[in-house]
C-alpha cells in the first residue's frame, strides 16, 4: 500500500536490477496471504506482523544477511569477477558432473587473443577488459545455441566445453566481425582456436584442454589460419622437445654433442686449397641415435638454450683448433656461430678471449660467424658488440647474407670481414635466372665492400665453376666435402700438407 508501486513491484524492480539484486529483502506484513506471492517474488524471508518478540526479528535479519555474505563469497569463487564465466575449478567440477549424465560426443575448444598483452600495455587495461568481456559475451551467446559452458582460466584464454561441431571456422569469423563491428582503439584482434575433437573420455578432463591448447599454441604467429585440430602427432611432438630439453644438459657434459666440421676451400687460384672451416653441431642421442640438428637447433634458439650450445661449441672449435696447431704445425681456422641471444650476455667478449687464452690461440683463429637476421632485431646492440670483438682481432662473417633482412643502406654501417652468401641462391643459380643475378649482386656488393665471399651449398662442378667465374674467393658444400668428425677432416688437413712439404 506504498505510493507509485507496491511492496511486490518493488521487490520485482530490486530483483531485476544488477545494482540491488544482491541486496537481501524481508516482507514483514500483516497481509497472511502474500507470503507465497512474495516468496515467488524473490523476498528471502516472511514476517508476519503484528510480533511481540523484537530479538526474533533482529536475529532472522542478522541470519538473513549472514547467509547472503556467504552466497557472495561463494559465487565470487565460482565466477571470474570480469567476465561473468566460470572460474577453471568450478568448470572442471561442472564436466565431471554432466559426464555422469551425458554420452554425447563432446569438444574441448582453447581460444586465446594473440598478442593481448600489448593490447593491455598500448591502449590500456580498461580497453583490454572491454575487449576480454566482449569476447565472453560472444561466446556465451554461441553455448545459447547448443549445450556446452566456458571458463576463462587465464588473462586472455577461454575454455570451452561445446556439443560436437564442425563450423568453428564460421563462429571466428562471427565473432570477429562482431568484434570489429565494436568501436575498439586497439589494432585488429585476431583469435586463434584449438580444437580437441570428440574427447577421448579415458583421460581426464584436464587433459582434453591440455591437448587442445597444444593445437591452439601452433598456431601462434601463423596468420593464414585461425583454428587448428588437435591429433596425437602433436602431442607426440611435445613430448619429443620436452625430452631434448631436460636432456641436453647431460648431454653437454657427457659430451653427446658432436662437433663436425666443414672445409672452406679458396678457389682463387690453379687448385683449390683448404683455407678454413666451420663448426657444426650434431647430437648423438644415447636413446633417440643421430638427431637432425634440424629438430633442436630451431627449439633451442626459440627457448635460450641454444647459449649453452654455443658455448659447447666454442670450446670444443678452440680445441680442436689448438690440438691441430700442434700436430701439424699450421693454422686451420673453425668459424664458430654467435647466436642472438649471446649478443645480449654481457660477458660475451670475455668468455671468448678466455676460450682463446685457454687454448694458446690468436682471435684470427676463430672467426665468429653473425647471421643477417640478427642484426635487424637491434643494429645498434649488435654493432656495438661486433665493434668491440673486431677491436680484439676476431674476423666477422655475415651468414645467410641474401636472405632479406638487411638493406643495402644498413651495410655501410655493418662492420664485417666476409660475407656468406645465402646458400638458397647458390642451389637455384643454374636453374633460376633471378637466383643467378642475385649471386652476382652478392659478388658486387663484396667488390664494394672489400671484402670476399664464401659460397655456401655448392654441390656441382657446374656451380663451382660459375661462382669462380664471378669471382668468388671462397667455396663450401658437399662439392668438396660434407661436414665431417674431427678425425675425419684429419685426412684433410694431411692431404693438404703433402703437396706443401714435396714443394719444400
Amino acid at each position: 500500500m506504498m505510493p507509485v508501486m507496491s511492496g511486490t513491484e518493488v521487490l520485482s524492480v530490486c530483483r531485476s536490477d544488477p545494482s540491488m539484486s544482491r541486496i537481501p529483502v524481508i516482507v514483514m506484513t500483516m497481509d497472511e496471504d502474500a507470503e507465497v506471492t512474495s516468496i515467488r517474488a524473490g523476498a528471502d524471508d516472511f514476517i508476519k506482523k503484528p510480533y511481540n518478540m523484537p530479538e526474533v526479528i533482529l536475529a532472522r535479519c542478522e541470519r538473513i544477511i549472514d547467509l547472503y555474505e556467504k552466497k557472495n563469497l561463494l559465487d565470487s569463487a565460482e565466477t571470474d569477477p570480469l567476465t561473468g564465466l566460470y572460474t577453471d575449478e568450478l568448470f572442471f567440477e561442472y564436466i565431471r558432473q554432466s559426464e555422469a549424465y551425458n554420452d554425447a560426443p563432446m569438444d574441448a575448444i582453447v581460444m586465446d587473443i594473440e598478442h593481448f598483452h600489448l593490447i593491455n600495455e598500448i591502449y590500456g587495461r580498461a580497453e583490454g577488459d572491454r575487449i576480454l568481456k566482449k569476447v565472453a559475451d560472444m561466446i556465451s551467446s554461441e553455448l545459447e545455441k547448443g549445450y556446452g559452458f566456458a571458463c576463462r582460466p587465464a588473462a586472455d584464454t577461454f575454455y570451452i566445453y561445446h556439443s560436437c561441431t564442425s563450423d568453428y571456422c564460421d563462429i571466428a569469423d562471427r565473432m570477429l566481425a562482431d568484434i570489429g563491428s565494436m568501436s575498439f582503439k586497439s589494432a585488429k584482434i585476431r583469435l586463434r582456436i584449438g580444437i580437441n575433437k570428440s574427447v577421448d573420455r579415458n583421460d581426464p578432463p584436464e587433459q582434453w584442454f591440455d591437448h587442445a591448447k597444444l593445437a591452439c599454441d601452433g598456431l601462434r604467429g601463423d596468420y593464414t589460419r585461425q583454428v587448428a585440430l588437435y591429433d596425437s602427432s602433436i602431442h607426440d611432438r611435445q613430448l619429443y622437445h620436452e625430452k631434448l630439453i631436460n636432456d641436453i644438459d647431460k648431454s653437454i657434459a657427457d659430451k653427446d654433442f658432436i662437433v663436425y666440421f666443414q672445409p672452406k676451400y679458396g678457389i682463387s687460384g690453379e687448385r683449390p686449397v683448404l683455407r678454413s672451416a666451420e663448426a657444426l653441431i650434431r647430437w648423438q642421442h644415447p636413446e633417440l641415435g643421430m638427431i637432425s640438428p634440424g629438430d633442436f637447433i630451431p627449439l633451442f634458439e626459440s627457448n635460450g638454450l641454444v647459449q649453452k650450445l654455443d658455448r659447447f661449441v666454442w670450446e670444443e672449435a678452440a680445441s680442436q683448433v689448438a690440438a691441430w696447431k700442434k700436430k701439424f704445425g699450421i693454422t686451420v681456422p673453425v668459424s664458430v656461430n654467435v647466436s642472438r641471444i649471446d649478443i645480449y650476455d654481457p660477458e660475451l667478449e670475455d668468455r671468448l678471449l678466455g676460450i682463446l687464452e685457454k687454448n694458446g690461440l690468436m682471435s684470427s683463429e676463430l672467426p665468429l660467424e653473425i647471421t643477417e637476421s640478427a642484426y635487424s632485431d637491434n643494429a645498434a646492440r649488435v654493432i656495438e658488440v661486433v665493434n668491440n670483438l673486431r677491436g680484439r682481432g676476431f674476423k666477422i662473417e655475415m651468414d645467410d647474407f641474401g636472405s632479406g633482412y638487411s638493406s643495402l643502406n644498413m651495410l655501410t654501417t655493418i662492420p664485417i670481414d666476409v660475407l656468406k652468401m645465402d646458400m638458397k641462391f647458390v642451389r637455384n643459380m643454374l636453374k633460376d635466372e633471378k637466383s643467378l643475378k642475385l649471386c652476382e649482386l652478392v659478388m658486387d656488393i663484396s667488390r664494394f665492400l672489400g671484402v670476399p665471399v664464401v659460397a655456401e651449398g655448392v654441390e656441382e662442378e657446374a656451380q663451382y665453376v660459375r661462382l669462380k667465374s664471378m669471382g668468388c674467393e671462397i667455396i663450401q658444400g658437399y662439392y668438396f666435402s660434407k661436414p665431417l668428425p674431427a678425425d675425419q677432416f684429419e685426412k684433410l688437413i694431411e692431404e693438404e700438407a703433402e703437396p706443401s712439404a714435396k714443394n719444400s
